[in-house]
């Protein structure tokens, strides 16, 4: 070895190169790089995987004489994090983990990072002791930390949350009033956009801001389940409603009844989320729900909603159709919107004029024309579908038949040559069609109207990280609705875990779909009068799986647990 050059390394470096785990001119080229660029070391060293993270820990604790430790073996709720600003953590790769007596001890990747210790230690007055941790394990954990304290009032300093364009439900309205300007001004402005972006990023379909007596919360619904993510202080309770309803466009004097309104946030040049806005005076003020509109979610494609080959076909066969009507059903926040404009998606080409009336859009698709419907301006799903009978259409789509007004319109549309789409709140397909017959709609139109009824419902995915086989007796199978031929089969099932790719084993939602095409044996049933009963009896005779069969198949081919399907689906 050149004496010169090995000079030249510093103590970790040496010692890496006499033990020959790397060679010398690789050490010095990544010493190099590091001093140019002023970063670790150590991570020079794993980035460019001249050694393994675990052989170069153990190397740096006997050089150094530092402890070596296991940082995921922590329960990282019990960490000191809260006595070390921000700014310092990000800074120094340096990790607080844990206050005992007068020492605090902080876990660091690199050996050589003394100043680390140093800093910290003049910012607490607390004498410091260094634990060595992985390089990745320490990067992966702090990233973890710092997206947690992210969401609280501290340390808010991210100058593009300042940047960011937003605008409201009236984008005409650009005058702000006295008191709307002092809202702008308040340190909670970076708080909201922080908490904005932060549940764009995570997935987040509805943000919650609750407040109560002695506390507020914020919660994220992620993959359909609530999880609080931030408890702002209580007396900026109000501060918060008013900004958000300056946000909106709302009355921000008005805090005695519920007001809708809408926010447009432009991440960048080319992508603008959209937010929904409710207000509801609550006993301890107004709590405020935002749900997350993305129209990104539109652009999914068919194949990325769930549906099994046969159900795609003939939901794919019913949109081919020149007339006739498809309902979607099932409970709010169960992806009928996503179902309904996907179809309209595949629909939208110039030589059709769609029209769509809603309450209200959730997603803006070019092409498309959209209409809101305003039930105190007299504007009804009702006077819209009629206007749009006199603007020659091709396809109309009712976001909900609500009445039989609207009921009629639409199948009287659809049996004079128009593709209707709409929606229906019912819990499986063939209590749609006995929706319609209690609400007053004629036996006879239904059956000649309605070509296809999409039940359905939104499991969270299995995290293909951690999931693990599940072991379930095959007697608990054949009660939970397993066919023998399931059961005999060499089918694997799944069970949730958790690890730090997922949120409690889950990743994502998948549609569990029942799709039931009106035959004329159904149809022939509905102008006998027949019950939801006859009809599903009807539907299994003719091979359509019910939402619970369609779940099981999830189950069998590992993209959910059973236990996601229990949630959702009942028997």
């Amino acid at each position: 070895m050149d004496t010169s050059n090995s000079a030249a390394l510093n103590g970790l470096a040496r010692r890496l190169v006499q033990d020959g785990l790397i060679p010398e001119s690789a050490a010095i080229e990544a010493q190099q790089e590091a001093d140019k660029t002023k970063t670790s070391l150590v991570s020079h060293f794993v980035a460019k995987k001249l050694i393994d993270s675990k052989t170069l820990a153990r190397v740096a604790a006997n050089e150094f004489g530092f402890p070596l430790y296991d940082i995921n073996t922590m329960d990282l709720e019990l960490a000191t994090t809260s006595l070390v600003d921000e700014s310092l953590i990000r800074k120094h790769n340096a990790l607080p983990l844990l206050k005992k007596g007068n020492r605090l001890y902080v876990a660091i990747s690199d050996p050589t990072n003394l100043i680390a210790l140093d800093e910290i230690k003049f910012a607490t007055g607390i004498s410091t002791d260094a634990i060595l941790v992985e390089e990745p394990a320490l990067a992966k954990i702090i990233a973890k930390t710092l997206d947690a304290m992210d969401t609280t009032m501290e340390g808010l300093e991210d100058e593009d949350l300042e940047d960011l364009d937003i605008s409201g439900g009236d984008e005409n309205d650009n005058e702000q009033t006295a008191s709307e300007k002092e809202v702008d001004d308040a340190p909670v402005v970076r708080f909201v956009n922080k908490i904005l972006l932060d549940a764009i990023n995570k997935g987040a379909s509805d943000i919650h801001f609750e407040p109560y007596e002695k506390n507020y919360r914020v919660r994220y619904r992620i993959d359909g389940i609530l999880r609080e993510v931030a408890a702002p202080p209580i007396s900026l309770a109000v501060k918060l409603a008013a900004r958000m309803k300056v946000m909106s466009r709302l009355d921000i004097s008005e805090k005695r009844v519920p007001q809708d309104g809408r926010i447009k946030l432009k991440i960048s040049k080319n992508r603008a989320i959209d937010f929904r806005v409710s207000t509801c005076p609550t006993l301890f003020g107004e709590k405020i729900v935002m749900r997350i509109l993305d129209p990104s979610s539109a652009q999914l494609g068919i194949d990325a909603l769930g549906y099994e080959p046969e159900q795609k076909k003939i939901y794919l066969d019913a949109l081919n159709q020149p007339y006739g009507m498809i309902l979607v059903t099932g409970p709010t926040g169960s992806g009928k919107t996503v179902s309904l404009y996907t179809g309209l998606n595949i629909l939208n080409t110039p030589e059709r004029n769609i029209s769509t009336a809603e309450d209200p859009a959730e997603i803006n698709l070019e092409g498309i024309n959209q209409v809101n419907v305003n039930p105190k301006a007299g504007l009804t799903f009702a006077a819209a579908l009629k206007s749009f009978l006199r603007q020659d259409p091709d396809i109309i789509m009712v976001g909900e038949i609500r009445d039989i007004e609207t009921g009629e319109i639409a199948i009287k549309a659809a049996q004079t040559g128009h593709m209707v789409l709409s929606t229906l709140h019912t819990n499986d397909a063939p209590q749609t069609l006995a929706r319609l017959i209690n609400m007053g709609v004629a036996p006879f139109n239904i059956a000649s109207a309605v070509s296809l009824i999409i039940s359905q419902r939104l499991a969270r995915k299995l995290c293909s990280h951690c999931k693990t086989p599940a072991d379930i007796p095959e007697e608990a199978l054949r009660e939970e609705g397993f066919t023998e031929e399931q059961i005999n089969s060499d089918m694997t099932l799944y069970k949730a875990v958790g690890c730090d790719q997922c949120t409690d084993g889950y990743k994502g939602r998948v549609g569990i779909y029942q799709v039931m095409p009106i035959s004329e044996e159904m149809g022939r049933l509905i102008m006998a009068g027949g019950t939801a009963i006859d009809l599903a009896d009807q539907a299994k005779k003719e091979g359509i799986p019910d939402l619970r069969e369609s779940g099981i198949k999830k189950v069998c081919q590992g993209v959910t647990s059973l236990e996601e399907i229990n949630r959702v689906i009942t028997e």
